[in-house]
């Protein structure tokens, strides 16, 4: 006799909570109140909504980055290379949910896109201050970003502070250093806010791990967890920037870039630059 087939879910012996006693539901604990009332439309086109939860999704996967990445320069910091390891690797899967965003997004044709694209006025996502501070402690420093908060004090401030701090990379070879490895002191001690500029001897650095892996398992192995973390960061990249071909062709960015000029640039940038020359040179 063949099984029947179910229609619903038994709760006969669940002990469901129906009433929460404690004032404390699923609704109350994630604040859904308040998310899922943010989404303020400014014209009645059905993509708006879309559009807009995307972006806000965008900037809760970017404060868990900022998040775990804190933590885990934190931790670099006291030696304590192996849980910062875990956090990277978190980051490196939530690069994987930013990415696949675009993808739903590019769901917008562009005629759909200009129905309310006026309604968005100079707004931008060049505006986002968690991603530029994410940006910042990665390693891609550039002064001149920080300027588009220069009316919320309270932002810049905390962008300031990402951009005058060593970057993950810095930490990186402040650590190797500590543990035994030939770094130059001019990457050791630097004026933080400048970009990075690569060198050979860093290069050495790493060709000597990359070829006595045995000796330098655990640099090596957090080597690869940076490498792995910008490969992520870089198929964003790519995927916002044919996300955009996709919708708007090469038309200007809302908030003044060149569009996907621009964002073509940004494909060029390295994070750990000579993590990835070293692989010729081995």
């Amino acid at each position: 006799m063949t099984e029947p087939i179910r229609t619903a879910v038994s709760l006969d012996g669940e002990d469901i909570h129906w009433d929460p006693s404690d004032d404390l539901s699923y609704g109350r604990y994630l604040g859904l109140d308040q998310v899922l009332s943010a989404q303020t439309l400014r014209t009645q086109e059905h993509d708006e909504m879309m559009f807009i939860i995307i972006h806000q999704a965008s900037e809760l996967w970017l404060k868990l980055c900022l998040h775990e990445l804190e933590a885990a320069i934190g931790l670099l910091q006291r030696d304590e290379t192996r849980p910062a390891m875990k956090m990277l690797a978190r980051i490196a899967r939530v690069q994987e949910q930013l990415t696949q965003s675009w993808a739903v997004l590019a769901t917008m044709t562009p005629s759909d896109y200009l129905k309310f694209r006026d309604s968005l006025g100079q707004s931008s996502g060049f505006q986002s201050w968690q991603y530029r501070c994410l940006e910042y402690r990665l390693g891609n420093k550039n002064a001149r970003m920080a300027r588009v908060f220069a009316r919320e004090p309270d932002v810049q401030a905390k962008v300031m502070a990402a951009l005058n701090a060593p970057s993950l990379y810095d930490e990186t070879l402040r650590m190797a250093s500590r543990r035994g490895l030939e770094v130059p002191a001019a990457a050791l001690d630097r004026d933080w806010s400048k970009a990075y500029e690569p060198t050979e001897a860093v290069e050495a650095v790493w060709r000597e791990v990359y070829l006595n892996t045995e000796r330098w398992w655990e640099i090596y192995e957090f080597a690869e967890k940076l490498v792995d973390l910008e490969q992520k960061f870089q198929q964003w990249r790519f995927n916002h920037m044919k996300t955009v071909e996709r919708i708007i062709g090469f038309r200007r960015g809302t908030g003044g870039s060149s569009g996907v000029a621009y964002l073509v640039k940004a494909l060029e940038l390295r994070l750990f630059p000579e993590l990835w020359t070293v692989r010729t040179a081995l």
